[in-house]
C-alpha cells in the first residue's frame, strides 16, 4: 500500500517497514503488534473506568515508592499476558514490579528481546479525566538460549532497538520508533485499529514551548536553570 493513499494500520506499516529494519526480525514486528493489542485493551478499560470498580489506590506501592492505582496493576497485567504469548518476548522490567518477570518456556527462552516499561504513566490522573500513557522500551537480549537474566537489561540507551508511547486523552496514539524515523498511529475506535496518523515526526527547528516539571526548578543544575531562563526571556 502506498504510503501516501488510503488509511495504513499499524500491522500493516510494520510488515511494509520490516525490510529497512537491521533488527525488524519476524520476533521484533510480532512484538510491536502484540503491543498494539494490548493498548486496545487498556484504551478500553481506562474509557469504562469510571463505571466499574477500577479508579482509586491500590493499596500498595511501586519500587520506585509511588502510590500504586488499580489501574496501573490491570494495566500491567493486560500487557504482560500480551507479551507472554507472543512468543517474541523473553521477560519484561515492569515499574509495578520489584524484580523482571521472566516468561518460561522454550519459546521465551529462545526469543530475542526483552521489554521494559511503565504501564500507565500518570494513572492517578485517571480520577480527574486527565491524559495518560504507557512507556516502553525494547533490547535485544545480551545472553540468549536460556531464562532472560538481569543483564539483559541492564544496557545502555543506545543499544535500544525500539522505543515509544501510547498516550489515552480524547484520541488514543501509538508512537514509536525503531531508529529510522518516528511515526505515529491513532486508533479508531469505529474498526479497532491503529492508523498511521502522524508520519516521519520530527522535532520542529523552533518552538513556543517548553515542558518540564517546574515545581523542581531550584534542584535543577545551573545550566539547565541557565537554559529555562533563556527560554522565558522575550528578547
Amino acid at each position: 500500500m502506498d504510503l501516501k493513499k488510503g488509511i495504513l494500520t499499524l500491522d500493516e506499516f510494520i510488515i511494509k517497514r520490516q525490510e529497512d529494519f537491521q533488527y525488524a526480525t519476524g520476533d521484533l514486528s510480532r512484538l510491536l503488534r502484540d503491543l498494539g493489542f494490548a493498548a486496545k485493551i487498556i484504551h478500553r478499560e481506562i474509557n469504562k473506568a469510571g463505571l466499574v470498580d477500577i479508579l482509586g489506590e491500590h493499596g500498595t506501592e511501586n519500587v520506585q515508592g509511588e502510590v500504586v492505582q488499580k489501574l496501573d496493576i490491570l494495566a500491567d497485567n493486560i500487557l504482560i499476558d500480551s507479551l507472554k504469548s507472543c512468543g517474541g518476548c523473553a521477560a519484561i522490567a515492569s515499574e509495578e514490579q520489584d524484580n523482571i518477570f521472566v516468561f518460561e518456556g522454550q519459546d521465551a527462552e529462545n526469543a530475542e528481546y526483552v521489554m521494559a516499561f511503565d504501564p500507565l504513566d500518570g494513572s492517578s490522573n485517571i480520577d480527574v479525566n486527565v491524559s495518560v500513557g504507557t512507556i516502553f522500551s525494547i533490547y535485544k537480549r545480551a545472553t540468549s538460549n536460556s531464562p532472560a537474566k538481569d543483564e539483559d537489561f541492564l544496557q545502555g540507551g543506545v543499544k535500544q532497538v525500539a522505543a515509544g508511547y501510547i498516550i489515552y486523552g480524547s484520541s488514543t496514539m501509538l508512537v514509536y520508533t525503531t531508529g529510522k524515523g518516528v511515526n505515529g498511529f491513532t486508533l479508531d475506535p469505529s474498526i479497532g485499529e491503529f492508523c498511521l496518523s502522524h508520519p516521519n515526526i520530527e522535532t520542529p527547528k523552533n518552538g513556543n514551548y517548553y515542558s518540564l516539571n517546574q515545581g523542581n526548578y531550584h534542584s535543577f543544575p545551573e545550566g539547565v536553570k541557565d537554559y529555562i531562563r533563556h527560554c522565558q526571556s522575550t528578547e
